[in-house]
């Protein structure tokens, strides 16, 4: 069928609204009556509007659809109908066939929805446009008292009173009265402000802080507010545009530090986008706006609204910039890394992107110092601004002091646990490198960047990789840490320099103190000031060389030296005398000077201990084979006999008294407490998996050991109450030899007065220059009685007193051992007073 035919066209519209009538029995079919003219006038409408379906064009789709809903209806029969229809329609082809299946389909579908949507009138519908015009087709006008376009179709094509012209110039008119300057103008200086220049119109204002639109020029409200939104960008790009000025500019570099260049130049990567794409606005700002009744002769033109549109997304970045900048202002580093990290949390998917862009190269520096100080143990931080901290100490304190954690530059990105392990690396390196002299660490971090998939070249580390990162952190420290132990344990004898300070400065090795003990006993009973070190030293390798010590190895022997404390003047040499051990690198990292000085104070107990027990020791060796020679002095008075054998008994009770005390603290020391930590710490050492462990291990081993002796701070009246029991016992000592002393003079004494006259005169010449000292007076045998009865009674006396307040002391000591904390004192207790005779005592005190 032709176009230009309109009259075939209107006579198969006519026939088509007669057939649909004739179904409907409620509506008049003549082509006379209104119902016609209405359905006709509504087919009209249908096939001259301009709407366009919003589906995709399927004939099959439609189809579906339109037997699907019938079936929904109920209508099964219509819709096994329909499908037959369908079905043949569909295979039709050829001349005379109809080519837009899908287009009659939607047609005859919108039909249905329209009808079925109809309220009151027939022409109402929902679906279609109410269009201005008159219906040429019908030959219909207008009337003035209802116009008639508000009930057809008007074909704009076809306006032969030139309307639209008329009220598209009216709408000009009206928009140059109210604007004074034209759009391209306001778009061109709108341009200028977002690259931050002052246009000719729109101009930065510093009261109002921002680019406005000059008063003196009229224009719309509208106008002003959209000119006001779209510099905003202009404003955010100043700030950012000024930060990076000044931090590139800034002296001296170290207040940027190198995170902050790196920040810089990510933002100017992205301004340098932004400037792209103003590149490209400005292009299209050069085309005119086309009027509303004008057809634009390219698409490519730029107007307010389009700007809006193309400054969506730059708005969004430029925000975010504007934010970071004002962020990171007073940051640098590590703190300024996790500031911008914290504002990647986000949930749309632009700014997550645009954030993780530019944290890769915000955090680029920060990753090569993680890499750099993991993998090769370089502090490459030149400015400050790595969360490791070193500082110049001795080799000694290197471990402990050398390096630490600045939470402050500590990114929120990198945990707490991981950066200890970061920094146990890093030091692990410098540790081997410096105190050891060891390069074998290199391997290891190589063989642990295989093993994480990295590579221990720059760059292989960067944002987002978190999960590489805490592999290659883990990887290398246990593999570092493994080497440092093996270097420790294998190189440097670690654990036999533990076991030599056991065995020397605990007083472990018993033959070797013994002997000790004995020889340099009557030297140290010297003033100290007049005790030569030098001499000591001497005796020190005698005793060493007569003892099983001098088949330890002779670096650890080396390391034995003896040392004299400060001392006054009244001190002794007992009360000065101690052994250190020499602890060189890089054992002194364990064995520094405040551990050595509790080692110090270790062994001037244990010293003592061992004193008061070889004084006793030698008190009985006095005592024995006395009391076998006073049963043989049958020619004493006999009252001055059983005074004797009194004083003598006494004295034998208080010895094993004091000797039952002495014994059970010093298996309590040397057992409990000395053997029992170091097997403790034998199991940590072995379990130890790194040198932080190893430090925590002796650390705790000392402090047993100093807890468990009474020298902590908690025991500190408890110590002294054992030191004065210690005095008492020496005092003890004393008044025994005194007493023995005093009986052998007596037994010298008697015998002499038993001997004839020329060999008494001889023998007490001898007498009287072995006893130079003595006090006894020869006047014959009734004055020998009188003096060894006021001596014996003297000694007597002494040993009483002795004995009240040893008893005393000592029950007061044992009353605090309850007292203590630790629970290993209170088995001491039960050593000491197994018997409960003690605890019997108290309430008598």
């Amino acid at each position: 069928m032709e176009e230009d035919d309109p009259s075939k066209v209107l006579d198969l519209i006519k026939d088509l609204v007669l057939r649909l009538l004739s179904h409907n029995p409620t509506s008049n079919s003549s082509p006379t009556s209104s119902d016609f003219q209405k359905s006709l006038r509504y087919a009209i409408r249908i096939l001259t509007s301009r709407m366009t379906p919003s589906i995709a064009p399927d004939a099959a789709a439609i189809a579906e659809s339109i037997k699907r809903r019938l079936a929904t209806e109920g209508k099964s029969s219509q819709a096994l109908t329909f499908a037959d229809l369908y079905t043949k329609f569909a295979s039709k082809t050829g001349p005379g066939s109809v080519n837009n299946k899908w287009a009659v389909l939607y047609l005859l579908k919108i039909v249905a929805e329209d009808r079925k949507c109809r309220q009151t009138q027939f022409e109402s519908s929902v679906l279609l446009p109410n269009l201005v015009a008159s219906d040429p087709v019908l030959g219909k006008k207008s009337s003035g008292a209802e116009k008639e376009w508000q009930k057809g179709v008007l074909l704009v094509a076809k306006d032969p009173e030139n309307l639209r012209d008329v009220a598209f110039k009216e709408f000009a008119n009206l928009l140059k009265e109210e604007n004074e300057v034209s759009e391209e103008v306001l778009v061109r200086d709108v341009l200028y402000a977002c690259q931050g220049i002052d246009g000719k119109y729109v101009k930065f204002d510093n009261n109002a802080d921002g680019y406005v639109l000059s008063n003196i020029v009229k224009a719309p409200r509208a106008t002003r507010t959209m000119v006001r939104k779209l510099c905003e960008i202009g404003w955010l790009f100043r700030k950012v545009k000024g930060y990076i000025s000044e931090n590139m500019e800034r002296f001296p570099a170290e207040d940027v530090g190198t995170v902050g260049h790196a920040f810089c130049a990510a933002l100017q990567d992205e301004l340098s986008e932004y400037y792209k794409l103003l590149a490209v606005v400005e292009a299209q700002s050069m085309n005119p706006i086309p009027l509303v009744s004008e057809a634009a002769s390219s698409g490519n033109y730029l107007s307010l609204r389009r700007l809006a549109v193309w400054f969506a997304e730059p708005m969004v970045k430029m925000r975010l910039m504007a934010v970071l900048v004002d962020k990171c202002r007073v940051l640098k580093g590590g703190a300024m890394a996790g500031a911008i990290h914290l504002h990647a949390q986000h949930g749309d998917p632009l700014v997550l992107e645009f954030m993780r862009r530019l944290l890769r190269r915000v955090c680029s520096p920060l990753f090569e110092m993680v890499r750099s100080w993991v993998l090769e143990g370089e502090l490459e931080d030149i400015f400050s601004e790595f969360f490791v901290v070193g500082q110049q100490v001795k080799a000694e304190s290197l471990w402990r002091e050398g390096y630490r954690l600045h939470s402050g530059m500590l990114p929120s990105f990198i945990s707490q646990s991981l950066a200890q392990r970061i920094l146990r690396t890093g030091k692990s390196i410098n540790f081997l490198r410096v105190c050891c002299e060891d390069m074998g660490w290199a391997d290891a971090a190589t063989e642990a960047a295989v093993a994480a998939g990295t590579t221990t070249k720059r760059g292989s580390l960067g944002y987002g990789e978190t999960d590489a990162l805490e592999s290659l952190v883990d990887g290398a420290a246990k593999r570092i840490d493994k080497h440092l132990l093996d270097v420790m344990h294998k190189r440097y004898k670690f654990k036999d320099h533990c076991l030599a300070i056991k065995r020397y400065l605990l007083l472990g090795q018993g033959d070797f103190v013994q002997y000790l003990m004995d020889i340099v006993g009557p030297e140290l009973s010297e003033p100290a000031n007049s005790i030569s070190l030098f001499k000591l030293s001497g005796l020190l390798e005698t005793a060493i060389r007569s003892s099983n010590a001098q088949y330890d190895d002779p670096d650890i022997l080396d390391r034995l030296k003896v040392k004299m404390m400060p001392h006054g003047t009244g001190d002794r040499g007992w009360d000065v005398f101690s052994l250190e051990y020499e602890a060189r690198v890089p054992l002194d990292t364990v064995f520094t000077e405040s551990v050595m000085s509790k080692y110090l104070r270790i062994f001037n107990f244990l010293w003592k201990l061992r004193r008061v027990e070889h004084a006793l020791i030698g008190t009985w060796k006095t005592m024995k084979p006395n009391c076998i020679t006073s049963c043989s002095l049958t020619k004493l008075h006999h009252g001055v006999k059983l005074q004797l054998l009194s004083t003598l008994r006494r004295c034998q009770v208080l010895w094993v008294e004091m000797n039952h005390f002495v014994s059970n603290l010093q298996y309590y020391i040397m057992f409990e407490v000395l053997e029992v930590s170091w097997s403790d710490f034998s199991n940590e050492m072995e379990a130890a998996m790194d040198l932080d462990d190893l430090l925590a291990a002796h650390e705790k081993y000392l402090h047993s050991i100093f807890e468990k002796s009474l020298l902590g701070e908690q025991s500190q009246p408890l110590c002294k109450s054992l030191f004065v029991l210690f005095d008492l016992i020496l005092r003890f000592r004393s008044n025994a030899d005194r007493l023995y002393e005093g009986i052998h003079e007596l037994q010298c004494r008697t015998i002499e007065s038993s001997l004839p006259s020329r060999g008494k005169s001889t023998n007490i010449r001898s007498t009287e220059k072995s006893l130079e000292t003595a006090s006894w007076l020869a006047d014959g045998k009734k004055a020998l009685t009188q003096r060894a009865r006021e001596f014996l009674r003297n000694v007597e006396q002494d040993l009483a007193a002795l004995a009240k307040e040893y008893s005393s002391l000592l029950e007061g000591f044992i009353s605090q051992l309850p007292l203590q904390q630790h629970v290993d004192l209170k088995f001491l207790l039960f050593r000491l007073d197994f018997t409960e005779f003690y605890s019997q005592l108290q309430p008598r005190v």
